[in-house]
């Protein structure tokens, strides 16, 4: 099966790479869930990642957020980005990935043009609509920090629950999603839409990668069982 997946490979001019949170977890970053450990163990997600949480306590959601931030900056992207990222820079133009993932490991492994739909935790956005006065650079500092004028907060630059994914992003995903020539869907467990449905939006093929069954394994014309440290650097080499 392996052979005829880079079959595949060798022959698709538009590829698209759809990650999930079992890639991040090779390099060690625990899952959304896996996270609530330590000081965090007495609260559900979903009073961290809404905005009506923040809103309650914008000290213990960022404070939450930078814990995240901390740990992932400890973490190395593994085997299975640096594949992609090699592939993409011997092949430019042919490999789009579209991640589920907020921690920028295949950014920092070297993917350019990664489209991150569920936002990036590295980075901040406004609160409420900026004003004239909410400038990036001039922050009152705090946890959080704000805009010294009006008072706007700072919040992660991710996606709630109950929140939209951003709308450029998604459509550019879905877009690459109908003109591939093969998608690759890696360590994600196909539950998470809108994200999920572009294996079956797809025009092209479906590969799935994962160690487990998947519920986009009913999708896909071959279903590797692996992970993505171990099988991609071997379908991407030359």
């Amino acid at each position: 099966m392996n052979d005829e997946v880079r079959q595949w490979l060798r022959a698709a001019r538009r590829i698209v790479l759809l990650s999930g949170a079992g890639m991040s977890a090779e390099s060690g970053v625990p899952t959304f869930r896996d996270a609530q450990t330590g000081l965090w163990a007495d609260f559900r997600p979903e009073d961290l990642a809404t905005e009506e949480g923040f809103r309650a306590d914008p000290r213990l959601v960022w404070d939450w957020y930078q814990s995240r931030r901390e740990g992932v900056a400890r973490v190395q992207p593994n085997a299975g980005h640096l594949a992609i990222a090699a592939f993409q820079q011997r092949h430019p133009g042919r490999l789009l990935v579209v991640t589920q993932n907020v921690d920028g490991l295949h950014q920092r492994a070297g993917s350019p043009g990664v489209l991150a739909l569920h936002g990036n935790l590295a980075e901040d956005k406004w609160l409420e609509p900026p004003r004239p006065c909410c400038d990036p650079a001039r922050l009152a500092q705090g946890r959080p920090p704000r805009c010294p004028a009006c008072g706007n907060l700072r919040r992660p630059a991710v996606v709630w629950f109950g929140e939209m994914l951003p709308k450029a992003e998604l459509a550019a995903a879905e877009d690459a999603a109908r003109g591939c020539d093969l998608m690759l869907v890696v360590g994600t467990s196909g539950v998470v839409y809108p994200a999920a449905g572009l294996a079956r939006a797809t025009g092209g093929r479906v590969v799935v990668i994962n160690p487990e069954p998947s519920a986009l394994d009913d999708a896909a014309d071959a279903v590797l069982r692996g992970t993505a440290a171990l099988l991609l650097p071997e379908l991407l080499e030359e």
